[in-house]
């Protein structure tokens, strides 16, 4: 077993370090020199601890698609989270839901993490299931009026998961949403 530099850990780990403090920071709910100072040797001693493998290839984030990304998430989270409100208050509540598989394109960790939380996040989908060797992502959807509209939700998932790859994907995982798109475009 041989030894990492220090350098070439801190350089890995740096973002998580950054982001251990940013949380430490949150939980105590107030920004203080202390609080920053205090996360920030938790965050080492966690990391010397307990030390976590590298993440391989990393995510590249581009600005332009991470930014249609998160306005299109933030107007899914808008509509959908009427649409359930309407489903629960309305007379005689919700009527049907669907468990549903959806075969995802891209094959990083990271990205189908982040396809199964941004579905999760938003009101009216929940995964119940993230099948990394398939690749395949199970759903409870809510509501599901009709076969017609339970297909438009899955390839709402596809469509999701496109632009998180366009957002933080390898140029493998542009290539394998790209292709996907050509052969289901009519």
């Amino acid at each position: 077993m041989s030894v990492e530099p220090a350098a070439t850990r801190l350089r890995y780990q740096g973002p998580l370090i950054a982001w251990l403090v940013l949380v430490w920071v949150l939980l105590w709910g107030t920004f203080s020199w202390a609080n920053l100072l205090s996360g920030l040797v938790v965050a080492l001693v966690l990391l010397a601890l307990l030390p976590l493998p590298h993440v391989v290839g990393g995510a590249r984030v581009r600005p332009l698609p991470l930014l249609v990304f998160l306005g299109h998430f933030l107007s899914d989270l808008v509509v959908s989270g009427a649409e359930v409100a309407w489903q629960t208050l309305r007379p005689g509540g919700v009527r049907s839901t669907a468990i549903v598989q959806v075969q995802l394109r891209v094959d990083s960790d990271l990205l189908l993490t982040m396809v199964a939380e941004a579905t999760s996040l938003v009101p009216g989908s929940l995964v119940l299931d993230l099948d990394r060797e398939q690749r395949v992502i199970t759903l409870h959807l809510l509501p599901a009026r009709d076969l017609a509209d339970v297909e438009r939700k899955k390839a709402h998932v596809l469509v999701v998961e496109g632009r998180l790859a366009r957002a933080f994907g390898s140029a493998d995982d542009i290539a394998a949403v790209e292709r996907d798109e050509q052969v289901r475009a009519p």
